[in-house]
């Protein structure tokens, strides 16, 4: 890893002009992928920061015991289904970050006999016992690796100095190495390991060329926040800044977005708050689960009028819809007419001259030159019907500690009614996480079987 060090440095952490990273922002990363004692399929968080790791793993890991393991009870597993599940879940993440097939897979370790939970002493005798040890004979990661509050002393500088980097070169290698490194995962530094094995299986170059700003780190030097581009990066295998679909063009240059219908999905308050505008391959995900961002936290939420089946492909309205949008970038909410046989050639609609002009006369009826969404939608896709039946249970996960009640991480239940008009005789409550919600579905009620709403914070 000498080699790589400063480069993987300069990506994740940037330059700080202080000449480093703060010991208490690098400090809230070093924890591993701890489960809670109180909820067997959440992870838990202990400070700020790695929610831009934690989050997406947790979603993933969501899917894949809810659509791949046959369990009554999607909340209670056994420590070894935990492991399982996990590592599927990290092959996985780090599969989607391989640019082509014939790329190798990077995982980073720890050096060994360098895991920082031991004194230089027992460092010093445990290389020299296990150095020449057949690998079944050498004590098992669980005995050689830290717990994940273990890393007080680890500092930035040497956490660098002792990293080790493996390569497998199959997928059905890598499964068998990720799940070998069960331990280390849970243990010390176990997330930002995981990180980093995702920055060099996709490649620093590769990653450079996809953000937007290359000086923007992947991780805040001054707050500890992960970027968009890191959320992303694990959501979608792509560390692109944005959350649109497709790319757009602005003052010559081109902002690159989401290009595909994403696994696990992603809403933002920040979009209620009129920021952004996350596009439909983010929005209607394949499968129902959500990492929900406010302006300084990820959370995840699961709808669970679906888990019986995924989602699948976006509807012939939903693609309508995200094709419409994509010839109006500034989300006006109509486009000029003069776009419209365009978008009706991208839709494979009949687009001959005679139909389009009778179809914007149709839409236009006032000669204002635009056609608007809405009814550009009923024209094509009157009777498409979203699936969603109008009330759900649905469950919020926060793994933040001091952000759930009696800092016990658990999932929070709820129940979801989805309206077609707002009615206020239904209204329930202004929370952020229904704000957050609302971007997906405008006119949805959350009724939380606990005495106070869930965190999105």
């Amino acid at each position: 890893m000498a080699e790589l060090n400063k480069e993987v440095v300069d990506l994740v952490w940037g330059r700080p002009s202080s000449g480093g990273v703060s010991a208490s922002i690098f400090r809230r990363w070093t924890q591993g992928f701890v489960f809670s004692e109180n909820e067997h399929t959440a992870l838990e968080q202990f400070e700020g920061g790695p929610c831009a790791v934690i989050a997406p793993v947790q979603a993933f890991f969501l899917k894949n015991i809810l659509f791949n393991r046959e369990s009554p009870n999607w909340r209670q597993m056994s420590e070894e289904e935990q492991k399982t599940a996990l590592c599927t879940t990290l092959s996985e993440i780090l599969e989607s970050a391989c640019s082509s097939p014939t790329t190798e897979f990077c995982l980073v370790t720890w050096a060994k006999g360098q895991s920082p939970h031991t004194s230089t002493q027992t460092n010093t005798q445990t290389q020299s016992q296990t150095q020449d040890m057949p690998e079944s004979s050498q004590p098992s990661q669980e005995q050689q690796q830290p717990t994940a509050l273990a890393a007080k002393d680890l500092g930035f500088e040497q956490f660098h100095s002792v990293l080790h980097k493996r390569t497998v070169v199959s997928v059905s290698g890598l499964r068998e190495e990720v799940l070998s490194l069960y331990h280390t995962w849970r243990g010390c530094c176990g997330v930002l390991l995981f990180l980093y094995s995702v920055i060099l299986t996709k490649g620093i170059e590769n990653i450079r060329n996809e953000i937007q700003d290359t000086m923007e780190p992947l991780i805040d030097p001054v707050h500890g926040h992960g970027s968009q581009s890191l959320v992303n990066l694990l959501v979608t295998g792509h560390a692109v800044s944005n959350v649109w679909d497709g790319d757009r063009e602005c003052s010559g240059m081109k902002l690159h977005g989401i290009h595909k219908q994403a696994s696990v999905g992603f809403l933002t308050l920040m979009e209620s708050l009129l920021y952004c505008k996350v596009g439909a391959f983010l929005k209607s995900p394949k499968f129902p689960i959500w990492i929900l961002g406010s302006e300084t936290h990820l959370s995840n939420l699961s709808p669970f009028y679906l888990f019986l089946s995924p989602l699948g492909p976006e509807s012939p309205s939903e693609q309508a819809r995200r094709v419409f949008q994509s010839f109006d970038p500034e989300d006006n909410g109509f486009i000029a007419e003069s776009l419209l046989e365009d978008v009706m050639k991208a839709l494979d609609l009949v687009s001959e001259p005679e139909y389009v002009s009778l179809v914007k006369s149709k839409l236009d009826p006032e000669s204002l030159g635009i056609i608007l969404l809405g009814p550009f939608l009923l024209e094509f896709f009157p009777d498409q019907d979203s699936g969603i039946p109008e009330s759900f249970p649905i469950f919020h996960y926060n793994g933040l500690k001091q952000s759930n009640y009696n800092e016990r991480v658990e999932y929070v239940e709820g129940t979801a009614l989805v309206l077609g008009f707002e009615d206020p005789m239904v209204r329930t409550d202004d929370t952020p996480v229904k704000r957050c919600l609302q971007t997906k579905w405008p006119y949805i009620e959350l009724l939380w079987t606990t005495d106070r709403s869930p965190s999105l914070n």
